[in-house]
């Protein structure tokens, strides 16, 4: 509860501090107090050096609907690098055609996130990994037949030993997602804002500066700060006026599922913006398409603020400015299976 009142206190506190149209130099110097450039390089992640061998086959396991139970999805199914890194669906579609109960977030820059998931479940991109593949309105596969699968094809085999030396097995499990990791982690995307950050004073338009400031000035940056504008903190859907039942469903508790703390009912991981302006449908319901709408709905329930229609228009120019190069990504060509590799399966089990 403390957390809750502190952040409603930073909130109401949030001041007038671009009343005026500030200068390049001026906005700049005030948003690197709370938001950071992506870096020019692949961030290292904790308990996985990170290594060409096992960056490519991350990047092979991350394409292959093998690892489904049904040989139909892949981790590229619901993150798919060319929509934005999600699906561009309210909520994600998976075995059986079963309708998962959330939207999928981007996998895009996903690594800089304090934690993974809506409700922050999992701790790295590794933990994550594991969960859709084990999921039944997923991926609906089992670790065992994942390595089985694996281990069906010698170049897999070959692959894994080079990317995981001095293993005596590393045709594993937890292996398969630190490869998936691994890729993950270089899936950075920069954009306009770092340049602005970095110093070009031309990077961003008038609008987008003006969108800027009152990103600040509002109080949308005390959740939605940092490397990646958002996804470093918990905080409350609904903190000073909830949003109607069909953005925030009443079944879906958010970080309680987690926690089973009271004070974490409906609480989500804030979500990152970048590259939010090709991702919609937004939040964890996936039921608002448009981004000034979803920009207004925040002003209420957060900010406990009308957001006008002009400046709707101007923070939405803003968050375009997050909008990253893709990285050129290659679809790879996959180990060829053999007679002992598992044979797919549809069926749904309840």
């Amino acid at each position: 509860m403390t957390k809750i009142i502190t952040t409603i206190a930073a909130v109401l506190l949030a001041g007038t501090a671009f009343a005026a149209d500030p200068s390049p130099a001026d906005l700049r110097e005030s948003a690197l107090e709370l938001f950071k450039p992506l870096p020019s390089t692949t961030p290292a992640v904790a308990n996985n050096p990170i290594t060409p061998d096992k960056i490519a086959l991350g990047k092979a396991l991350f394409f292959d609907p093998r690892m489904s139970a049904s040989g139909v999805f892949s981790c590229n199914s619901c993150h798919n690098l060319g929509t934005g890194g999600d699906d561009n669906l309210e909520t994600s579609i998976g075995h059986g055609w079963q309708k998962g109960p959330r939207n999928a977030p981007t996998v895009f820059n996903a690594v800089f996130n304090i934690a993974q998931f809506w409700d922050g479940r999992a701790d790295d991109l590794a933990a994550q990994a594991k969960g859709p593949v084990q999921a039944g309105v997923e991926m609906a596969n089992t670790p065992d037949q994942v390595v089985a699968t694996l281990k069906s094809m010698p170049d897999y085999v070959t692959w894994f030993t080079a990317s995981f030396p001095g293993e005596e097995d590393p045709t594993t499990f937890d292996n398969f997602a630190k490869a998936i990791e691994a890729f993950e982690a270089t899936l950075i995307t920069p954009a306009p804002f770092d340049a602005f950050l970095n110093g070009d004073d031309n990077a961003m338009d008038a609008d987008q500066l003006k969108g800027l400031a009152l990103f600040m000035d509002k109080g949308c940056s005390t959740c939605h700060a940092g490397v990646n504008v958002g996804g470093e903190g918990y905080y409350p859907f609904g903190l000073v006026e909830k949003p109607g039942a069909e953005v925030l469903p009443e079944n879906d508790k958010g970080r309680f599922e987690v926690t089973k703390t009271a004070d974490d009912s409906y609480v989500f991981r804030a979500a990152p913006l970048r590259n939010v302006a090709v991702t919609a449908p937004y939040f964890h319901s996936g039921k608002v398409w448009d981004l000034k709408q979803a920009v207004g709905i925040m002003g209420v329930s957060q900010l406990g603020q009308e957001i006008n229609d002009e400046e709707a228009e101007l923070i939405v120019a803003f968050l375009t400015s997050l909008t990253g190069k893709v990285p050129e990504v290659t679809y790879p060509i996959l180990p060829a299976e053999t007679a002992d590799t598992p044979r797919p399966s549809g069926e749904v089990k309840n």
